[in-house]
């Protein structure tokens, strides 16, 4: 019997040492081959943290931000309950943000300094380390759409201008006149920027009203603008992790700035560990390199994924920071970590029954992994 068993283990080790070359073969021809086959698709998103006060919010702008959320959260969600990827998954959930006047973003975002809109984004696939990314864009309607193009062109990363638009175009994208990307409350916030006491504020962080009344008192209190950023992490069914971030970046921004969003290890990360998105002041995620940070603490020092995206968001806060992360590991436990007043957030997984969770302010508890730091 025992002689049988040791010929059975050898025969297993011998098929095994015969079959992983020929797997890892198929793995590197076919990226989504299945990691595992036990993980739980889960989808978080943010729509952009800030000062996010209720006192400020009307109910039914309220509704409306949060029925906004919850279609981001299922669009990309129904991508991974009909066996999809997590790349797919956060890309769709992106593609809703964007869409939505209310979050800057695509539709809603906000103007430059010229009265211009310039647009810019980023995603990165997990399982293979590829990434694309793409800014100064004024034409492309969906930013997102775009950075995925420029991952899977293999040539390069990181694109931006006329010459972005024009791959944008060769590629089939949705085109749009500039003027689309025009609504009423975010001219309104730009020409408010240039005549209150607060110009100086609103240049400093990514603010974004999030389609809020934009209501002031006679000293121009825009506290309750929230700072805008939309992103997307998930875990699909084989394990693959993906994350994915679009802005219209910071109202009244110098022509041509460019903030974390389409940097790859600032605003956007993903590898076989963690994938992350930012939301918050793009300065400050730059100078830290903030999702790569998280990244980093997680592989090397072998941290929680909730450990290392509150360090990471507390050090940013201390160096004058502000804004959050959203984070979800290979094991697809999740974090919607910030250190703001309020973040625009939710998800939905086997955990929620299957339906979007969302939240918007502080106070608010939607998930073990939902964690406002007080630094």
């Amino acid at each position: 019997m025992k002689a049988a068993l040791n010929n059975t283990t050898i025969a297993s080790s011998w098929l095994s040492s015969m079959l992983s070359p020929i797997l890892q073969a198929v793995r590197r021809l076919w990226p989504w081959a299945p990691v595992s086959n036990t993980k739980t698709p889960t989808i978080v998103i943010h729509g952009g943290a800030g000062t996010i006060l209720k006192a400020k919010m009307t109910d039914q702008e309220e509704q409306r931000l949060r029925e906004g959320l919850s279609r981001a959260t299922m669009a990309g969600y129904t991508v991974l309950q009909k066996g999809g990827s997590a790349l797919d998954a956060v890309e769709a959930a992106v593609r809703s943000l964007e869409d939505n006047p209310l979050f800057n973003a695509g539709k809603g975002a906000v103007f430059n300094i010229d009265g211009v809109n310039q647009l810019e984004a980023s995603i990165m696939n997990g399982n293979t380390g590829s990434a694309g990314a793409a800014t100064l864009l004024t034409v492309v309607k969906n930013p997102i759409a775009l950075a995925r193009k420029v991952m899977e062109s293999g040539r390069h990363v990181f694109m931006c201008g006329p010459g972005a638009e024009s791959y944008a175009k060769d590629q089939g994208l949705d085109i749009v006149d500039s003027s689309y990307f025009w609504t009423k409350h975010r001219w309104e916030q730009h020409e408010r920027g240039f005549f209150t006491a607060n110009t100086v504020e609103l240049l400093a962080g990514e603010c974004s009203d999030s389609g809020l009344a934009e209501r002031s008192d006679k000293n121009g209190d825009y506290s309750h603008f929230p700072m805008g950023t939309v992103g997307a992490v998930a875990i699909d069914a084989w394990g693959n992790l993906a994350a994915a971030t679009s802005t219209g970046g910071m109202s009244n921004k110098w022509n041509g700035r460019i903030g974390d969003t389409p940097i790859i290890g600032a605003g956007t990360w993903a590898d076989a560990n963690v994938a992350i998105s930012g939301t918050g002041t793009g300065e400050y995620f730059i100078r830290l390199g903030t999702s790569r940070y998280i990244a980093s603490r997680v592989g090397l020092l072998k941290e929680k994924s909730g450990v290392a995206s509150a360090a990471a968001i507390t050090e940013m806060k201390k160096m004058g920071g502000d804004g959050g992360v959203i984070c979800i590991d290979s094991s697809g436990n999740f974090w919607m970590t910030f250190c703001s007043d309020g973040m625009y957030r939710g998800y939905c997984s086997s955990q929620s029954n299957h339906i979007p969770v969302v939240a918007i302010f502080k106070d608010e508890k939607i998930s073990s992994g939902d964690n406002h730091v007080v630094v």
